[in-house]
This record gives C-alpha cells, sequence and structure tokens, in this order.
C-alpha cells in the first residue's frame, strides 16, 4: 500500500511538472473540458433557478390554496363544454364556509372570494396606470400570510360594509408617496376615493412575469360598486394541511357540488386548479434547458477528450526513451500507467476549475444585473465538475497510457 501512495505522490509529482513545461499546450488541450463544464454547470444553475424561483412565488400566492374557477389553468379541447359553465359567485364563498364549518374534521378552513382588473391609482399629481385592483373579504390575508410594512388589512366590519379603504402593494405605495407614510392618505382608484390602511411587506416577482407588489387590495363589496362582478369571481379555498392536498380537492369538489345541486353522475361544471398546474407548464422548459446542456456538454466534452488523448499520444513518444529508463530500472507497468492517466486527468481538472470560475462569474454577473432572474449556484454542481472532469480524464488518458505501460523497455530505449 505504502508503494502504491509513493507511486501516485511520483506520478502526481510528474504529471504537474509535465503540465507546467507546457503550460500553454496544457490549456489549449483543456479548451473543451472548459466548454463542457461550463455547460454543464449554467445548465444546472438555470434549472435550479427555474426550480427556486418556483417555489418562491408559489409561496407568495399561498401553498395551501385551492382555486375554484370556470377554466382549468391547462389548455382544453373540449371548449364548449366549458364556455357554457356557470361562473363562480361570491355567495358560492359563503355557502361553502357555511359547509366547511358544519363539517367535522375538514381538510379545508374556509373560502373566499376575489375580483380584480387593471386599475389607474392616483395621488396628488401622481398616477400609476396597470395597477392590479382587487376585490375581496379581510380573510384573504390569511391565504398568503403577508407581511405589512406599514398598517394593517381591512377588517370584517370594514368589507361588509363596503368602506372604501384600501392595502397597497409595495411598489405602488413607494411611487406614489415616495418615503412618505400613506397611512390616513386618501388615494383615486379609477377615480373613486379610497382611504390608505395598510402597505404589504415586498414580495416581488411571480415566476419573473408579474409583480406582486404593483397591487392595491380593497373590500369586495367596495370593489363592486365602481366594477361590475356579473362575470363571477374566484373562490379561493385554504386547506388545513398542504401534504393532505388531494384529500381537500376531492372534498372541495363535493362541496361545490352540493353548492350548485348537481345530481350524481352529472359532469361537475366548475374546475377546482392549484398551483401545482404551473409545475406542468415549466417542465417542458427545464426539460428543453437540459437537452440542449447535455447537447453542448456531450460535444464539447468528447471534442475535449479527443485533444487530451492526441496530447498524451504525443507525450508517450515524446518520453518513450525515459519509459525505457524506467521500465529498465525496475518501474512497473502500473507506475507507467498510472504516470499518464494522472496527467490526463490533471489536465481535465484544470479544464474543469477554469470552467467553473467562468460559469460562477457568470452567475455573480447575472445576478448583479438582473436580481429577480432565476439563477442558483449550488455546491453540488461543483462536484459534479469534479466527477465529470476525472472521468473524461480517465477515458481519454487510458488508452496511450496503457499503450505505454506496454512498451518494451529495449524498444523503448533504441526508440529515435
Amino acid at each position: 500500500m505504502k508503494r502504491l501512495i509513493y507511486e501516485f505522490n511520483e506520478s502526481v509529482r510528474i504529471a504537474w511538472a509535465q503540465i507546467r513545461a507546457n503550460k500553454m499546450r496544457s490549456v489549449l488541450t483543456a479548451l473543451g473540458v472548459i466548454i463542457g463544464i461550463v455547460a454543464v454547470t449554467l445548465m444546472g444553475t438555470a434549472i435550479r433557478g427555474i426550480d427556486q424561483g418556483f417555489q418562491n412565488s408559489l409561496a407568495m400566492l399561498g401553498e395551501d390554496v385551492l382555486y375554484v374557477q370556470k377554466w382549468p389553468w391547462a389548455g382544453v379541447e373540449d371548449w364548449w363544454n366549458y364556455v357554457n359553465r356557470p361562473n363562480p359567485q361570491a355567495r358560492e364563498a359563503a355557502a361553502l364556509n357555511r359547509i366547511i364549518a358544519s363539517t367535522e374534521k375538514s381538510e379545508l378552513l374556509f373560502a373566499v372570494p376575489f375580483a380584480g382588473r387593471s386599475s389607474t391609482v392616483k395621488f396628488g399629481d401622481v398616477r400609476i396606470s396597470g395597477v392590479f385592483t382587487g376585490g375581496t373579504e379581510a380573510e384573504y390575508a390569511q391565504l398568503t400570510g403577508t407581511d405589512y410594512a406599514e398598517g394593517r388589512m381591512f377588517n370584517d366590519a370594514e368589507a361588509a360594509s363596503g368602506r372604501q379603504v384600501c392595502t397597497l402593494g409595495f411598489d405602488v405605495a413607494e411611487a406614489l408617496f415616495q418615503g412618505r407614510t400613506p397611512i390616513g392618505q386618501m388615494v383615486a382608484i379609477n377615480g373613486q376615493p379610497f382611504e390608505v390602511i395598510g402597505v404589504f411587506a415586498k414580495q416581488g416577482e411571480f415566476l419573473g412575469m408579474f409583480s406582486m407588489d404593483n397591487f392595491v387590495l380593497v373590500p369586495l363589496n367596495a370593489y363592486a360598486k365602481f366594477n361590475s362582478v356579473r362575470r363571477g369571481v374566484d373562490v379561493r379555498v385554504k386547506i388545513a394541511d398542504k401534504t393532505r392536498l388531494a384529500e381537500a380537492k376531492e372534498e372541495l369538489v363535493g362541496a361545490m357540488r352540493r353548492v350548485r345541486g348537481q345530481k350524481p353522475g352529472e359532469r361537475d361544471n366548475f374546475t377546482i386548479n392549484e398551483q401545482q398546474a404551473f409545475k406542468a407548464q415549466l417542465d417542458p422548459v427545464k426539460n428543453g434547458i437540459a437537452l440542449a446542456g447535455l447537447f453542448i456538454t456531450g460535444l464539447s466534452l468528447f471534442v475535449g477528450a479527443i485533444g487530451i488523448m492526441n496530447i498524451t499520444f504525443v507525450s508517450v513518444k515524446e518520453r518513450t526513451k525515459e519509459i525505457g529508463t524506467r521500465k529498465a530500472l525496475g518501474a512497473r507497468r502500473r507506475s507507467i500507467l498510472m504516470q499518464f492517466l494522472v496527467e490526463a486527468v490533471s489536465i481535465c481538472l484544470i479544464g474543469g476549475v477554469i470552467g467553473m470560475g467562468i460559469s460562477f462569474s457568470l452567475f455573480l454577473m447575472v445576478r448583479e444585473a438582473a436580481p429577480n432572474f432565476p439563477v442558483a449556484f449550488s455546491p453540488d454542481l461543483v462536484v459534479i465538475s469534479v466527477m465529470v472532469s476525472v472521468i473524461t480524464g480517465v477515458v481519454s488518458g487510458f488508452a496511450p497510457a496503457w499503450g505505454a505501460s506496454r512498451l518494451d523497455p529495449v524498444v523503448a530505449l533504441r526508440y529515435e
């Protein structure tokens, strides 16, 4: 064992001496490995970033919420079966709450109606267009658990009376009041006066598509004074345990059928949507990134492996007499094999380290330039890169190392 360790240390010393003596050649040889490692780490960074961004976005909406709606979030083929469905109404949320309250050990906690539209919000001379204004009940705050930067959400009495109060998203408050406290101020939402009673804490963007801070919440009864709700509302239902989502969904289907008086065997005239439906839409994107990354990685590593194999064959030819001398002095085949394998693996590891350095620098640049872009660099990418580098080195260096180890010392010493 000690001899094996000694031979390995000696192989490492010789390999690094050769690499130092041919720095430029070693770096150029490792170029294919560098590109391959950059591709595989960037692919991993993008996929992990999408996953992390997806989970963060689900947390913004509330991971334990089901949506009773007319249309499913996924595409449908039988369009006519959906278009004739009735729109969910606010009174159905109230009926659901009565059923939930009368059900022992219910998987559901409560239902909340929600209606929304794009609006213009104005304070003084500052006007913001494209602000999403939502009308809902006081329990809505419990769906997402969002914190408040200032103030509060409207209460049950304010919701029931339709008092014209509002809670602003963080960006809306910043844009309108520019550092001043908005609590107690009057803003105009589509020309109608509302008193500001709270500001939500900053939340960020949902999947990088729209800001969760560019919105205003008002009581549904106040919203209905100035906006039509004839086309219905969403009914959002909070469940007791997100690990029992399937059971909660089944109970909600039964409760909605009771609310609508549907007969046994009759097809549901509503859809229960859940946030995991977004995952089905993200999977093709992730698969596309993975396929493109694997193709580029495989092609780069193949080219890199050919280059390393070629340079190792050249190295064997250049040092044939040295090999003959070592074997004549008693060096074993495994020592020669190990020497050239270590040299090939070392070149690949240099390429791997350079590739990881480039990828990490790109990751930092992207995170600095676009903080909301979903990227995430994790330690296991380093482990994967090292393993890929070592495997590439062993595969590409084995043939020339094996040939060198089997050289006849007499023939090697006479080699010109």
